[in-house]
């Protein structure tokens, strides 16, 4: 007989003991004390975690805004140039070559050799038939008093301040500073004290009056108002430039100091400035740089050009006849500090070569001249002269084109002085060639040996207005063969 298999018992697992976890989540109440902790803690927590962010953020902010502050305060300000005006004489006053040679021979002072060569130095000056002499120098004898040097200075300040306000609409009240530069003419009360008191400016106008800083000084003017305007916010500066004749006239026999007589003429011109962020829009350019080379250091650069006084004790201007290769060297000396400034990189790299070159290989390889072209589309160079406007145009690679409103100028209006630059940016603007987005070089020379340059660009497409020194005689310009 055999026993069948016996059913297994089957033994259940122990208890498990229960924890005080596990009667907790059996508690009824347990999550409603949970979500009560979570009430009551989680916003401690959240404060904590958004003080924390908080501070981190007040902290940047902070440091953001102190950074953009300093960042505004010292960054250039944008120096605007609103409008200009260029002194016209008035016809009685200009002077023919023949009128010129006769009235100086009735003088007494001169040598008949010292006439014919003045008349060679006339018919190769550059110079045309319409350029002005002072009202003093009209008279027989020639009157060169202070008087009659005031009354040249009054003339050519006074009408082109009055332009200038009338068709800007700018009163005298708004100007904040004031400069003025005049070399051969110094009185007491200065040339801006004039002004100050034939306009009544008000008693905080600050006023300055530059003299005996030759035919540079316009561009000097320039700088120094352009300085001035990143001190003083929201103000309107005038630059007035011009050049007296009267007393500086000389009736003596030294070549050296006849030839000024034949080439600066009666000029001047007032330029409104400003720096306030408005009047970007009715600008006409904007300031971009100003580069300012002095070689008085040199003995030989700091009497180049100078006044002085001939053996009968008779005052002029003597002008040295190393002053071309002077003039050269200051103008190299100028745009290796310009270069970099605004000419493109190509240019700059082929420029630093060149001059490794020299240092390293040969030094009577050329150096490399850069295509100032590319920099710029016009050039105002100072009209000194034809032998001046031939070096630049020739040492700068320059087109007719680029030169025929310093040419025209000088054929027009004659040498004068610290306001020749003027008279030819006149020139482009009347010959509709200002476009927006152009720029421009202004370059001058001057006593003591200084080359400054100025540059700007346009603001929009600057037309001729009926004040252009132009507008009533471009269409007979350019003249050849000058």
């Amino acid at each position: 007989m055999t026993t069948g298999a016996q059913p297994q018992k089957v033994v259940p697992p122990p208890p498990v003991a229960e924890s005080k976890y596990n009667k907790l989540i059996e508690c009824p109440n347990t999550h409603m004390l949970t979500l009560l902790c979570l009430i009551t803690f989680m916003p401690i927590l959240l404060l904590i975690h958004l003080q924390y962010n908080f501070f981190i953020i007040l902290i940047f902010s902070t440091l953001l805004m102190f950074i953009s502050a300093l960042y505004i305060m010292t960054r250039p300000k944008p120096v605007y140039l609103i409008d200009y005006y260029c002194y016209r004489p008035p016809e009685h006053l200009q002077v023919l070559f023949n009128w010129f040679i006769e009235h100086s021979r009735l003088t007494g002072g001169f040598t008949e050799s010292s006439l014919e060569f003045q008349r060679k130095i006339l018919e190769r000056s550059g110079l045309g038939e319409e350029t002005s002499v002072p009202a003093g120098l009209h008279l027989r004898p020639p009157s060169q008093s202070f008087a009659a040097a005031r009354e040249e200075a009054e003339a050519a300040i006074f009408d082109s301040l009055d332009s200038l306000f009338n068709f800007t609409d700018i009163k005298p009240k708004d100007i904040g500073i004031l400069i003025v530069n005049c070399s051969m003419f110094n009185p007491t009360p200065s040339l801006s004290s004039m002004i100050v008191n034939k306009y009544k400016f008000r008693s905080n106008v600050k006023s300055f009056n530059l003299g005996g800083m030759g035919c540079s000084a316009g561009v000097i003017a320039i700088d120094l108002a352009k300085d001035m305007l990143q001190v003083h916010r929201n103000t309107f500066a005038v630059v007035v430039t011009t050049e007296n004749i009267t007393q500086n006239w000389y009736c003596g026999n030294m070549k050296s100091m006849m030839v000024s007589n034949c080439l600066f003429r009666v000029g001047g011109a007032a330029i409104l400035l400003s720096n306030k962020p408005a009047d970007r829009y009715r600008a006409k350019y904007k300031l971009v740089h100003a580069v300012r080379t002095h070689c008085g250091a040199n003995d030989e650069a700091f009497r180049c050009v100078s006044q002085e006084q001939d053996e009968k004790g008779k005052s002029g201007i003597a002008l040295s006849k190393n002053l071309m290769v002077i003039a050269g060297e200051a103008l190299k000396a100028n745009i290796k500090t310009l270069g970099p400034l605004v000419l493109p990189i190509s240019e700059q790299l082929l420029f630093f070569m060149s001059i490794i070159k020299r240092k390293l290989l040969n030094k009577k390889i050329k150096p490399y001249i850069p295509n100032f072209k590319l920099a710029f589309e016009h050039f105002c160079i100072h009209a000194g002269g034809r032998a001046v406007i031939d070096e630049l145009e020739k040492n700068l690679q320059l087109l007719p084109v680029h030169v025929e409103a310093s040419r025209m100028t000088l054929y027009r209006f004659g040498n004068t002085s610290s306001s020749s630059i003027w008279y030819e940016l006149a020139y482009i603007e009347a010959k509709g060639r200002m476009r927006k987005g152009h720029r421009v070089w202004q370059i001058a020379f001057g006593s003591g040996f200084k080359c400054n340059s100025v540059t700007w660009k346009a603001l929009q497409n600057v037309k001729s207005l009926h004040h252009n020194p132009w507008a009533d005689c471009i269409h007979r310009y350019p003249v050849q063969n000058v």
